[in-house]
């Protein structure tokens, strides 16, 4: 196995793994209201390393199409809006090697 080059960001590590999309979601905000009214720091925004909940300007848009299925929405968001299931079988993250 390969090892990576050290000091690689994010986005450059995220091309070494492919994603078999879904036609559904399987990332789910509950409540939009929570995340507009009670939510400041939209904190899903930030701790997910895939980038995948950006606010916009009045609703958070969910790309779940890149999402890495760490689970770190299931725990990470205080008002537990947002309903995490696994990817039907044979979609989500495909992981290859260097």
């Amino acid at each position: 196995m390969a090892d990576l080059p050290k000091g690689q960001s994010i986005e450059e590590k995220q091309y070494l793994v492919r994603f078999k999309a879904d036609t559904q979601s399987h990332l789910h905000v509950l409540d939009a209201d929570i995340c507009a009214t009670r939510c400041p720091d939209k904190l899903c925004t930030i701790f997910c390393p895939a980038e995948v909940y950006k606010w916009e300007e009045v609703r958070m848009h969910v790309g779940y199409e890149g999402c890495h299925e760490c689970g770190s929405c299931r725990i990470g968001c205080p008002y537990e809006n947002i309903k995490w299931e696994y990817p039907k079988g044979g979609h989500g993250i495909i992981f290859r090697l260097a």
